[in-house]
């Protein structure tokens, strides 16, 4: 397949593409960093990019939690303008594959169990609470303290920043488009991807990332609230594995299929500082208390649909990637 990855020079994207390549398809890569006009707003220079592709792999987008709400504009303009430009473009061009970079921050925080009162949401995480250390969610019903789990695909969409908001309206774009033309899309949920290439320097980043670069400036690893938040680090290779299985697969037409991308293997948040700054060689980490209220605390995946019906399975396991990334070159902000 001839197949455009929007923001294909970027972390995730570039490997995306190598992926693509290895298994014989023609990536036609879409990215401002190689093509200053290759913006997805524009209609005229998606069309042109469109021109003989047989699917899409949209990877192309404004990430992370940034530096506040000034940022809401810009992460509309680029992740939900962006797609609905892309898809009107693909709808034009009879372009009927669609494979999204999606994230697990849809979720909100993740599965809860009270041993009471069962499975619960937990509300956002209050200031006052934060301000007194006390970083986990309680059961809304009774105020006991609760145990994470897997969350799965099918759990309630309940954005807490944001990001997380513009990814929920491109999932809800993408299942319009498929449902209005008759195309196949999937939504690939990533967790908290790493690994070589990653951004530096640049709040726009994952924690891994945060982490990374400030090893490489000889600093500490700064870990907010008490390092005992529970993330799935999956490997960027694997998550490349996974756009090109969902490529190649053959969901049915006319709607959306989410599927969660993370390793299955929970680690907290401070358990990568560690072990990242040993493999490096840098300062241990600093755990600080300090808190983002746009974080949150829990959020796992389950991603046991992707491995039954796409044959997916990662490769890379969390010490033997961190031990990788601790060396790995990373790149400009750009």
């Amino acid at each position: 397949m001839r197949v455009l990855v929007t923001g294909g020079a970027g972390f995730i994207g570039s490997h995306v593409v190598e992926a693509l390549a290895a298994r014989g398809h023609e990536p036609v890569v879409f990215d401002a960093r190689v093509d200053p006009g290759a913006d997805v707003r524009d209609g005229a220079a998606v069309a042109r990019a469109l021109a003989g592709a047989d699917a899409v792999c949209h990877q192309a987008a404004m990430v992370g939690l940034g530096t506040g709400f000034a940022d809401a504009p810009d992460y509309a303009s680029h992740n939900d303008v962006g797609t609905a430009v892309l898809l009107a473009a693909m709808a034009g061009a009879g372009v009927r594959r669609l494979v999204l970079a999606g994230s697990m921050v849809v979720y909100g925080e993740g599965r809860y169990d009270c041993a009471r009162h069962g499975r619960v949401r937990p509300g956002p995480r209050t200031v006052e609470d934060l301000d007194a250390g006390r970083f986990e969610p309680r059961c809304p019903e009774c105020g006991a303290w609760l145990a994470p789990g897997l969350v799965g695909e099918d759990a309630p969409l309940d954005p807490r920043n944001v990001y997380a908001a513009t990814k929920v309206a491109q999932e809800h774009l993408a299942a319009a488009w498929a449902r209005d033309t008759g195309g196949t899309a999937v939504s690939l949920r990533y967790h908290n991807v790493y690994g070589p290439r990653m951004p530096r320097d640049t709040p726009y980043a994952g924690v891994a990332s945060f982490f990374r670069s400030a090893l490489a400036r000889g600093q500490a690893p700064t870990v907010y609230e008490d390092g005992a938040q529970r993330r799935d680090f999956v490997h960027v290779r694997d998550v490349a594995a996974a756009n090109a299985l969902a490529l190649e697969a053959d969901p049915a037409g006319g709607a959306l299929t989410a599927y969660n991308t993370g390793s299955g293997e929970p680690h907290t948040v401070g358990e990568l500082a560690a072990e990242l700054a040993a493999a490096h060689g840098g300062p241990a980490p600093r755990v600080t208390g300090e808190y983002r209220l746009g974080d949150v605390r829990h959020i796992t995946a389950d991603s046991a649909r992707l491995r039954t019906e796409l044959g997916w399975h990662p490769e890379v396991g969390f010490a033997a990637g961190v031990r990788e990334f601790a060396g790995a070159e990373l790149r400009g902000a750009r």
